[in-house]
Formats: C-alpha cells, structure tokens, sequence
C-alpha cells in the first residue's frame, strides 16, 4: 500500500475473524487481541478498501464494492462478504456505538464506491472512439455489433444487477450456513476477556491496597499495645504512690495523736512544776532543775512541731503526685480512644474493600 496516494479515513478498534474455509460455519480469530481496522481512500484508482494490520501480517485487506452489504448479526458484531478474497470477515466491537459507526461509514464508503465507478464508466465511454463510429464502423464485438450504446449500458446494468442477485444469493447462502449464535457467543467471549483483564487490573490494585491496609493496621495494633503497656505501668505507678502515700498519712497521723498526747503530758506537767513552783521559792536547785526541764520541754515541742511539719509537706507532696499520674492516666486513655475508633474505621473500610472485590 502506498500511503503517498492511499490515505486513512476512518479507524476504529475491533476483532477480527474470518470464516472458516472448510465448514464455512464456524469464525477463527484473526487475533488474540482487538486491531485497528481502518478505511482508506485511494484517489489515483477512486478505491476505497478496509485494512487492518496485525504486527506484520495484513489480517484484512478489502476492497469495497458497491454490491457489498455489512450485516449486523449481533448488538456488538458485524460481517460482510469479500467475493474477491473468496472469504466473510467478522468484526467484535467494544460497544453497539462503535458498531454502529462503523456500519455507517461502510454504507458512507459503499455509496461512494458507486459513485465512483459510474463516474469512470461514463468517462470511459466518452473517451472510447468505438462509441462514436457509425453502426456499420463499429470495431467487431459480439455485444456492440448487435446493440448500439444505449443497450450496452442496459446489458451493463443487468449484468450489474446479475452480480449484484448473485452476491445477495451467495452471501445469504453463507448466512444460513452460519452460525449466528456461534458468532454471538464468540464476540461476547472477546469482549468478556477484555473485561476480565480490566477486572484482573482492578483486583491487583486492590490487592496492593489490601496489603498496605494491613501493615497499618499491625502498625496501629503494635501502637495500641504499647499504649495499653503504658497505661498499665502508669495504674501501678499510681497505685504505688496511693499506698505509699496512705501509709505516710497514717503513719502522721499517729505521730500527730502520739505527739498531741505527749504535749499534753508536758502541759500538765509544766502546769504542775508551776504550782509546785509557786510553793517552793525556797528551793532554789529544785527550781533550776524545773527550769531546765522546761527549756527541754519547750526545745521538744519546737521539735515536734517542725516534725508535724515536714509531715504535712510529704503529704502535700504525695497528694500533688498522685493528681499527675491521674492526669497521665486521662491523657493516655483518650488517645486510646482516638487509636481504637481509628482502627474501628480501618476495618471497616477493609471489609467494604472485600466485599466489592
């Protein structure tokens, strides 16, 4: 094919088959996969023929005539009969859309196919000398010699019309021999094999998503262990602090009952040495030793008191604690919460995910 003066017009994606030359019931496919099918023009000889190409093989080659007829047999699958290949071809479109406009760029090519031959016949009887001679000059022909112009274009035209019946015979002959449902199921099996490599696609990538979901989720199970972990070792941090902090405040709380007990003792006490004071002005060394004994009461009590101090400050201390770790334990369970609603959406989102698959 030249493609100087030979030129695509139209183009579309199809299988391709072709009848089986022994039975002449059964397609055999041209192809494993769908090829371009194109029309091309060839203004030098006005020949419109169809062409596909399969690597570097041509699967289709030809020429249109305006006795051709493309038959759609199925919603997806057309056919037309090439006498001069001496074969039928059959074409499995993706959609009726595509079918459609092929046929109706068939029916497009067919008529000017028609119109071009007329145009060359009536240029070749206005350039043939023969036709302008005398009936007893005409050049020596069984057909002219006994018919003048008019009737050769009569007998041209049933002999067109004889050719045309015997198309039409023929091709409805290979009709009937074939197979339509044969056909059917044929094309619905190319285009089934089509959408399953889609579907097969689709399935990978989902696959691929299923197994990123699925390492997210180990990720967000190993997060939420590790904060169960941490919630767990901050409940026995507090619960240390709680017990310890309970024992310092019954420990305090003795001290405090046994140091009260005691500063009352020496209260009486002083209140005692007082009133036996008062009664023994004369006892000067009895009154040193009372004094001396009050100065070490008094030096006790400062020192219970800067005890019960600390006492309450370790209180203080332990109380304050013990409000962090409960704070602790707050923050960590809400982040708990967020991870598991988290993980919750995630496996949903998964079962959705393998349910449609």
């Amino acid at each position: 094919m030249s493609t100087t003066r030979e030129q695509p017009i139209f183009s579309t994606r199809a299988h391709v088959f072709q009848i089986d030359p022994a039975t002449k019931r059964n397609w055999i496919p041209a192809s494993k996969h769908a090829l371009t099918v194109s029309y091309f023009y060839d203004a030098t000889r006005s020949v419109y023929r169809i062409i596909s190409v399969g690597g570097t093989k041509a699967i289709i080659n030809s020429t249109i005539t305006p006795n051709m007829t493309f038959t759609k047999t199925s919603q997806k699958f057309g056919q037309w009969a090439d006498s001069r290949a001496n074969t039928v071809y059959g074409l499995g479109f993706a959609s009726e859309q595509h079918l459609s406009q092929f046929a109706e760029k068939f029916q497009e090519v067919k008529e000017a196919a028609r119109v071009a031959r007329e145009k060359c016949q009536d240029k070749t009887e206005l350039t043939n000398p023969a036709l302008s001679l005398p009936s007893h000059q005409v050049l020596p022909s069984p057909i002219l010699s006994s018919n003048g112009p008019g009737e050769d274009k009569l007998f041209r035209s049933q002999s067109a019309d004889v050719e045309i019946s015997t198309e039409k015979e023929r091709l409805k002959k290979m009709l009937s021999e074939g197979s339509v449902s044969e056909v059917q199921w044929e094309a619905e099996f190319f285009s089934l094999q089509d959408n399953n490599s889609r579907l097969a696609a689709a399935l990978h990538e989902a696959n691929a998503s299923v197994e990123q979901w699925k390492k997210e989720l180990a990720a967000y199970r190993e997060e939420t262990e590790a904060l169960r972990q941490r919630v767990a070792e901050l409940e026995v941090a507090q619960g240390t602090p709680d017990s310890s902090s309970d024992n310092n405040k019954e420990e305090l709380s003795q001290s405090l009952e046994e140091l009260e007990l005691l500063l009352k003792a020496k209260d009486e006490e002083i209140q005692l040495l007082k009133s036996q004071r008062c009664g023994r002005w004369e006892a000067e060394g009895e009154r040193e030793e009372t004094l001396k004994k009050l100065q070490e009461l008094e030096a006790r009590n400062a020192e219970l008191e800067q005890r019960l101090g600390l006492a309450e400050q370790s209180l203080a201390e332990s109380l304050a604690h013990r409000d962090r770790v409960q704070h602790e334990v707050t923050r960590v369970a809400e982040i708990m919460d967020v991870k598991i609603f988290e993980l919750s959406e995630l496996r949903q989102g998964l079962a959705k995910l393998v349910e449609s698959n």
